[in-house]
């Protein structure tokens, strides 16, 4: 606690401002319980970038942690590229201070000669990708915290190619913010370096979204959608880009279209959870609508409810979303004649097996990641040689095509559209469309437990359970004998059965996933933005017809719930 005492008195100093030095030194009068999460440990870059709780302190949001990420930015930019005139980008969403943040991250922007483009107004996630290629500008950053709770925020940045940072450049970033000291962060700000962006990035996101997100499909008219942004970004775009594409027939939740960053009428305004759709689905019961899509805060990720086959809304989870987009964007490309061999689809490490399956059934190839939109972005990078059709995580993101390289919830919105449209002009669903999916391949079925293990207590739990998983294997999971074991912070596969090992060919990650002799995974892993540990669980069985639908899930419901009670979540 000491040490944590005195790393909270060097923000007593005149390097940080007025508001700042009393918000600290209050807290360590009062001897605040709040002291040590504060100042434990710094915000660093996770998974989907830095993100933390606003307030003063080293691992908190505010104008000196952001300020020191953003004079790591510079200094690397001008290393990166010391005889060019810099460019970059900066969106925002919703949230508290996120405005703020935009403009504040602009003015040490310009005090290091670097001249930023700012959106003028709140703009999804996707749309900050595009414009980085757009404007041809060497980085972007967006100011969000996506789908936290309210008294979050946080910073994402974007390379050359549109794509979250990924090694070498976020190495390289987080080593030059790591040496720095606030005091070398320049807030001297030159205005003259500093342009406002809108409208007219707007209308070339629409066009490219549309050619992307659109195929030859009828029905587009009859296709009754209700569409909800869940107080975010989206309502900027997805509404017009639904309406420029035919859809005539769209109804938002007016009570969640009013961008707010309390996000009053949720408790999480998470797609992926169910309470967060619930005035959506509420309403189109009422309108005995097709489909229902709501998208987070800074419009990267969807949910996506549907009618089953007794005419009930069904929320789909993210693997079931990215099985059927995925299926889909291939028979398109395979009827436009596209498909030559030197295609690939992307996906991760947690999510479905079920895309590999579809793709294998195309001869398409599934490229595998680790966890973060920003690794399928690299594989486009990587593999210029070969197409990149599209990919998607369970976490419920999708992203059509390379225009976007980051999840893209405002394509992928009216790609779900044309899906829908498609299947109800030809007598099926959406959700028809799903279990012919597992008719033709195997009914997979996913769950995600996520333990929520809060401060620097929770972070040092999270931890030990891994330890404790990897120290004590298990060796069959509901009676099913353990294969494999695959463990991404040694990169080592091994069979357990024969003791043979293999290297794991794809940067570490604290990462551990069990395999069973009947296809039976377990992963887990810490949250990266998020203080949770996540547990994934994915089992399947044949299914003979879709008669059997409810039978089959009952069966693999019941092997999720044994397994759940295996592993004490």
């Amino acid at each position: 606690m000491e040490e944590i005492l005195q790393k909270a008195k060097l923000w007593l100093s005149s390097t940080f401002d007025e508001d700042t030095r009393n918000e600290v030194q209050n807290l360590i009068n009062s001897k605040s319980e709040d002291l040590a999460d504060r100042f434990y440990k710094d915000a660093e870059f996770g998974t989907g970038g830095m993100r933390g709780i606003m307030g003063s302190g080293t691992n908190r949001i505010n104008k000196y942690t952001l300020g020191k990420a953003t004079q790591g930015l510079c200094n690397c930019l001008h290393k990166a590229y010391p005889t060019e005139d810099l460019k970059v980008a900066i969106a925002y969403d919703c949230r508290h201070n996120s405005k703020e943040f935009a403009k504040l991250v602009a003015e040490i922007l310009s005090a290091n000669n670097i001249k930023s483009y700012v959106f003028e107004d709140l703009r999804p996630t996707p749309e900050l990708s595009f414009c980085v290629n757009h404007l041809n500008c060497h980085a972007g950053i967006v100011l969000t915290a996506s789908h936290n709770p309210p008294e979050y925020n946080g910073y994402k940045v974007y390379w050359t190619d549109g794509g979250q940072i990924v090694p070498p450049q976020d190495k390289e970033i987080i080593a030059e913010v790591n040496t720095l000291d606030y005091s070398e962060i320049n807030f001297d700000k030159n205005e003259e370096l500093i342009s406002y962006i809108g409208e007219e990035v707007d209308e070339a996101f629409w066009d490219a979204s549309i050619k992307n997100g659109t195929f030859d499909v009828k029905g587009r008219e009859d296709l009754k959608i209700v569409f909800t942004s869940l107080h975010g970004t989206s309502i900027k775009l997805i509404p017009e880009v639904l309406e420029r594409a035919g859809y005539t027939n769209i109804h938002v939740v007016e009570e969640q279209a009013e961008p707010n960053g309390n996000f009053p009428t949720v408790k999480s305004p998470n797609p992926e959870e169910p309470e967060a759709l619930e005035m959506a689905i509420n309403y189109a019961n009422k309108l005995n609508a097709d489909i229902v899509i709501g998208t987070d805060p800074d419009s990267d990720r969807l949910g996506i409810a549907i009618r089953d086959l007794n005419g009930n809304i069904k929320l789909l989870n993210g693997n079931q979303t990215m099985s059927v987009m995925t299926d889909f964007l291939i028979k398109q490309w395979k009827k436009q004649g596209k498909l030559n061999g030197k295609q690939f689809v992307g996906s991760t490490i947690v999510s479905t097996n079920l895309v590999n399956d579809i793709a294998a059934s195309y001869n398409v190839e599934t490229k595998v990641g680790l966890t973060g939109f920003k690794w399928i972005a690299k594989m486009i990078k990587d593999y210029p040689e070969q197409e990149f059709i599209g990919g998607g995580e369970e976490s419920f993101g999708f992203m059509v095509g390379d225009f976007v390289r980051d999840k893209d919830a405002v394509t992928s919105t009216l790609l779900a559209c044309e899906i829908a449209a498609d299947a109800k002009s030809k007598g099926s669903s959406f959700y028809k469309e799903l279990l012919n999916i597992y008719v033709n391949n195997r009914f997979y079925k996913e769950h995600l437990v996520a333990l929520v293990k809060k401060g620097m207590d929770g972070a040092t739990e999270i931890k030990q359970m891994l330890v404790d998983l990897r120290n004590n294997p298990m060796t069959e999971i509901d009676g099913e004998k353990v294969t494999f074991v695959d463990d991404y912070k040694s990169s080592i596969r091994k069979n357990i059965l024969t003791g043979e090992e293999f290297e794991i060919n794809i940067p570490k990650s604290n990462v551990l996933i069990y395999e069973t002799e009947k296809g039976t995974k377990v992963a887990c892993r810490p949250s990266g933005t998020e203080p949770k540990i996540k547990f994934y669980i994915s089992v399947q069985d044949d299914l003979a017809n879709v008669d059997s639908t409810d039978k089959v899930e009952r069966l693999l419901d019941e092997r999720i719930s044994r397994i759940k009670k295996q592993l004490g979540v």
